[in-house]
């Protein structure tokens, strides 16, 4: 067993929390770990810490649970949303602020209430704790990627001048069942490709126990009610993870957004079908993914393509779905996305389709999780044929990239990979899977020799973070 259970001494926290458990009714053990050896607790949630992870449970009613939340994770909620406040105003010249009025505006009346609790109730909790946070700020957070990358893009063009969409494009994935794999289960593995300054803090394994509906095991965000990464186990045996669409251009504000509708379909669907039919109702095309399911039950996988107009399903036994940011179905590649680079092999789109394809063929009938792990890592470049980790190898490093050959996109920019995750069926009928943080191969990251070797990026300095080489974790839901 891990050694996770040491004491905590509880006088100190009795003396420091006596009023807030007055007021919340719960009992409170410890702030936030140091080590992998420690347990922080509240009430029914706790939290600890191994490998470059924060692994936290919890449990309830809506506010309960994100109090739980909140409270666990304090520290990291509030060093995010230093970030944000500095980032956002560098990224888009509007202020933080600007982007938390227009979260209350465009997602209190079309969230779910039982999330719109859950998120306040993370306020209340990280207030608890010390963190200088609001509910909307919060909001404004688990929307951050649509408010940016989705409203913000169609705002600026019609106030200040026309923009292309925001690069939202990153992650390579896979799902494999049948003749594909080694035992013939499921296999689903994804990494994270993200800028650096927000993904680095992706690295949250979380364990959700509804009062109602399902539990759910994914990895998130601090201050997160969905996965936002999405890779995610739920106990109605689905299994879940996507890639997003590139050059998508479509949104409708007055429509539910991504995160309400994700939750509810991992918290809520019993099966594929379901799990369908919850995204696409009320869909406000913001966060486009290709989305690659599974059920345990059955052993069936499923592409589902979620454009604004249009969707695609695909469904089978045998075979596999790739995940690499462009879509195949030609209604949503064309007529509702700017440029995909689906078939361009300079591209980090047209290189992870060729790529992924020649992986999943190469070790068909092999493929289990010591081998989903071993192509999460992949760093042969289809375009240069050779091995050299760059924006188009399956573990995407864009700050090694000189970008040559895609020269719409500036060269050595920090972001990329930031994890792998992997499972399979039998795996995920435990809620249990392999997660890796700082790459999928290991490869480290030093922020001070990155920011040292390009300056350009000299703006980010203190506000990116080493990744030093971590190994594959073992996490099951309710470990302790």
């Amino acid at each position: 067993m891990k050694i996770r259970d040491i004491c905590i001494k509880a006088s100190v926290l009795f003396l420091s929390l006596t009023l807030t458990l007055a007021l919340v009714g719960c009992s409170a053990v410890t702030l936030a770990p140091q080590d992998k050896s420690q347990i922080a607790q509240y009430g029914n949630g706790y939290r600890f810490d191994e490998n470059g992870w924060a692994y936290v449970h919890i449990e309830g009613e809506p506010k309960e649970r994100g109090f739980q939340h909140g409270y666990l994770l304090a520290p990291e909620i509030e060093e995010i949303l230093r970030s944000l406040k500095y980032l956002t105003y560098w990224d888009t010249g509007m202020n933080w602020e600007f982007f938390v009025e227009a979260a209350e505006k465009l997602f209190t009346h079309t969230t779910d209430q039982e999330f719109l609790e859950e998120i306040k109730g993370i306020a209340e909790g990280a207030r608890a704790n010390g963190a200088d946070v609001s509910w909307q700020e919060i909001l404004a957070w688990n929307g951050y990627v649509e408010l940016t990358g989705s409203w913000w893009p169609l705002v600026k063009a019609d106030t200040y001048a026309t923009v292309e969409p925001i690069d939202k494009d990153g992650c390579s994935a896979f799902i494999a069942a049948g003749s594909s794999t080694k035992g013939g289960e499921v296999v689903m593995a994804h990494n994270s490709w993200a800028g650096f300054e927000i993904a680095q803090f992706l690295n949250l394994i979380l364990d959700i126990e509804p009062a109602r509906g399902h539990r759910i095991f994914m990895q998130s965000f601090p201050g997160c009610i969905h996965s936002y990464a999405d890779f995610f186990l739920t106990d109605a045996g689905l299994m879940g993870t996507e890639t997003t669409i590139s050059g998508f251009n479509q949104y409708d504000p007055e429509k539910t957004p991504e995160f309400s509708r994700i939750r509810e379909a991992m918290q809520y669907a019993d099966n594929l079908d379901s799990f369908v039919e919850i995204m696409k109702n009320n869909n406000n095309g913001g966060y486009a993914n290709i989305w690659l399911l599974a059920d345990v039950n059955t052993l069936e996988i499923m592409r589902l393509e979620l454009g604004l107009k249009f969707y695609n399903v695909e469904r089978k036994k045998d075979g596999y779905f790739i995940g690499f940011n462009a879509p195949v179905d030609p209604r949503i590649r064309n007529l509702e996305c700017d440029s995909t680079g689906y078939s361009d092999i300079r591209t980090q789109q047209g290189a992870r389709q060729v790529r992924l394809t020649q992986l999943m063929e190469k070790y068909s009938g092999k493929i289990d999780v010591k081998v989903a792990q071993k192509i999460l890592s992949d760093h042969y470049d289809v375009y240069l044929k050779k091995n050299t980790p760059s924006s188009r190898t399956v573990e995407g490093h864009y700050e090694l990239d000189a970008m040559e050959y895609c020269q719409a996109r500036p060269p050595f920019s920090p972001k990329g990979t930031v994890d792998g995750k992997v499972t399979d069926s039998e795996l995920a009928k435990n809620l249990s899977l392999w997660a890796r943080w700082g790459s999928s191969s290991g490869m480290s990251f030093e922020a001070k020799k990155y920011l040292d070797e390009h300056i350009q990026y000299s703006h980010l300095e203190g506000y990116l973070k080493d990744r030093p080489t971590q190994p594959w974790t073992h996490f099951t839901a309710g470990e302790k």
